[in-house]
C-alpha cells in the first residue's frame, strides 16, 4: 500500500457508520434493491425516491444524491434534474454513474446534459463509459466495456481535470483522480463481474463515504477499496455468482477497520 494518507480512509468507512448518512439514489430499477441493500452494509441509509414531485424535498435532508441512468427514460431525467439542482443549492454532493453510455445515443445525451447541467462531484463509469464522455475511442457492448484507445490513468487524470469532478475509472484496477494525482485500487475480485449490479453498488458506496467527507477523491478510493476487500472475501466462501451476492453483503457489514488496513491495495501515482 502506497497512500500518503492512508488514516483518511479508515476515518471515512469509521464516520459512515458513526454518522449513518442518507444517501438519496435516483436509480436504475434492475439493481435499485442491491443498491439499498450494500448502502445499508457499509453503514449509511439508503433513499430510493423518483418521483419529480418529491425528489427535491428528498434530497434536501441527504448527504449525498446518486444518479443512474440504467435504465433511462424522460421522466427518470426530469427528476434527476430537479434533484440535481437542489443538492447544487444546498452543497450535496452528487456521484454520476453514466451506465451503458456509448450504446445508444439517449445515455450519451443524458450524461451529456447531466454534466453539462448539474455541478458533478464524482462521474464513476467502466472503461468504456469514461471514455466515450471523454471522447476518447471507446469499446461497449451493452452495459459492459470492452477497451478504450489510449492509457486509461492518463484517460482518467485529464477527463478529471476537464470537467473538474473526481473521475473514477472501475476495472480490475480502480483508478481515481482529481486531475492532479491519480490513485489506483487494486482490490476486487472476478467473481464481482458475474453477477448484475456490482458497478451500481459501488457507486452506492461511494456516494455514502462521499457523504461524510468533502475530499471525494479520497472518499472514493476508501469506498472502492473497501468494497474490494469484501469482494475478495466474499469470493473465498461463495459457491457459485448467487452465494457470491449473499456473501458479498455479509463481507462488506462485517468488515472491520483492521481488515481494511490489513487487505488495501491502494498505490498513488
Amino acid at each position: 500500500m502506497i497512500l500518503m494518507d492512508f488514516k483518511r480512509v479508515l476515518e471515512i468507512i469509521r464516520d459512515v457508520r458513526k454518522k449513518r448518512p442518507l444517501v438519496h439514489h435516483i436509480t436504475n430499477y434492475v439493481t435499485v434493491n442491491d443498491c439499498a441493500n450494500i448502502t445499508l452494509c457499509i453503514g449509511a441509509s439508503p433513499v430510493m425516491a423518483h418521483s419529480p414531485e418529491e425528489v427535491s424535498e428528498i434530497v434536501s435532508n441527504a448527504g449525498a444524491l446518486v444518479l443512474n441512468i440504467g435504465t433511462p427514460d424522460s421522466g427518470l431525467l426530469e427528476s434527476m434534474i430537479l434533484a440535481g439542482i437542489e443538492a447544487n443549492k444546498e452543497n450535496i454532493p452528487i456521484i454520476l454513474d453514466p451506465v451503458g453510455v456509448g450504446t445508444s445515443k439517449l445515455r450519451s445525451s443524458i450524461a451529456e446534459r447531466l454534466i453539462d447541467e448539474l455541478e458533478i462531484s464524482v462521474i464513476k463509469g467502466n472503461m468504456g463509459e469514461i471514455g466515450t464522455l471523454a471522447h476518447c475511442k471507446a469499446r461497449v457492448r451493452g452495459v459492459d466495456s470492452v477497451g478504450i484507445d489510449g492509457d486509461p490513468v492518463e484517460v482518467t487524470q485529464n477527463f478529471a481535470e476537464k470537467t473538474q469532478a473526481i473521475i473514477v475509472m472501475s476495472g480490475v484496477t480502480d483508478i481515481i483522480s482529481d486531475g492532479k494525482s491519480a490513485f489506483l485500487v487494486d482490490n476486487g475480485s472476478p467473481m464481482m463481474g458475474k453477477i448484475t449490479g456490482t458497478g451500481c453498488m459501488a457507486s452506492s458506496v461511494i456516494g455514502s463515504c462521499a457523504a461524510v467527507s468533502k475530499d471525494y477523491c479520497i472518499s472514493s478510493v476508501a469506498a472502492l477499496s473497501s468494497f474490494g476487500i469484501a469482494g475478495e472475501r466474499a469470493a473465498k466462501e461463495a459457491r457459485g455468482p448467487g452465494s457470491f451476492k449473499l456473501h458479498l453483503f455479509d463481507a462488506l457489514a462485517s468488515l472491520t477497520l483492521d481488515d481494511i488496513a490489513d487487505d488495501a491495495k491502494i498505490r498513488q501515482v
